[in-house]
């Protein structure tokens, strides 16, 4: 993958060892998908062209990882933190964190909600005004996840997510992430909303017409985003992408200059898709 004719200064020196790569944070991103007419669609967002890290870019909900994630409080229905800290090759209290910064990010980027009044069941609706202001509140950190579970009496679904990959930034970057991918089926009778902040836009779309349209440059996709779309294409419908069993490698792209370009390989994919 081509991503620069020419080498920048930090880049030179990050590549050349006269400059320390950034430490990657701790991040958890989610595809949310619901059934289509013909197959199944993925809830996309396209960030602000402000935004200093992917502006523009068409993206799933997700973020970095607060300190208030890893809230031993969080009251918790589904595969346990020890079963998801080992998926993900993290301790507990990390892996703790990343799932609930799962359920959190998809409710502020999207208004959905994955969570229930009991271990077997999903909150209905969320697109009340006292949602909102919860969902508000969140964005700006005057409450924590675990808070808005406690007052709400609700119980974190961690059953609903499903491992699906790990993507690290490349060491060029100035900002990186350690981002652990997830995905989750819509909740039924929940409904995204336009929720506005860090998203220009926000659009149901196939993973396939995704895909195409990076191709057709309509939209910018940053290589996780687009790999990841390739990967559901795969699947015929929700239940089948949900149900599929998922090795999670770290996927650290690699940096290679080429006449004065730059150039990503990432390990393990053989064509990139767009």
């Amino acid at each position: 993958m081509r991503i620069a004719d020419q080498v920048p200064g930090r880049m030179q020196d990050v590549i050349a060892g006269a400059t320390q790569p950034v430490t990657p944070r701790d991040a958890a991103t989610v595809m949310l998908l619901r059934p289509a007419a013909t197959g199944f669609e993925v809830y996309m967002l396209r960030r602000q062209p402000s935004m200093a890290f992917a502006p523009g870019a068409f993206v799933f909900p997700g973020g970095s990882v607060d300190a208030r994630d890893a809230d031993e409080e969080v009251a918790w229905a589904g595969p346990g933190v020890a079963e998801w800290g080992q998926v993900f090759d993290a301790p507990p209290e990390l892996a703790r964190a990343l799932v609930c910064a799962a359920v959190r990010e998809t409710f502020e980027e999207s208004g959905v909600l994955l969570a229930g009044e009991s271990a077997d069941t999903v909150v209905a609706d969320t697109t009340g005004d006292d949602w909102e202001a919860d969902r508000q509140a969140l964005l700006d950190r005057s409450l924590s996840l675990a808070e808005l579970l406690r007052r709400r009496r609700l119980v974190l679904r961690a059953d609903l997510l499903r491992p699906w990959s790990r993507w690290i930034t490349p060491v060029i970057e100035p900002r990186r992430f350690d981002a652990r991918f997830f995905a989750a089926a819509l909740p039924q009778g929940q409904r995204t909303r336009d929720v506005g902040g860090e998203a220009a836009a926000v659009t149901w779309i196939g993973p396939g017409a995704a895909l195409q349209a990076g191709k057709r440059g309509e939209i910018q996709l940053w290589p996780p985003t687009a790999v990841s779309l390739a990967e559901l294409a795969a699947f015929a419908d929700v239940a089948s992408a949900l149900e599929h069993p998922r090795e999670i490698l770290p996927r650290l792209p690699q940096v290679l200059v080429r006449e004065g370009a730059v150039w990503l390989t990432v390990p393990g994919i053989k064509e990139y898709p767009i």
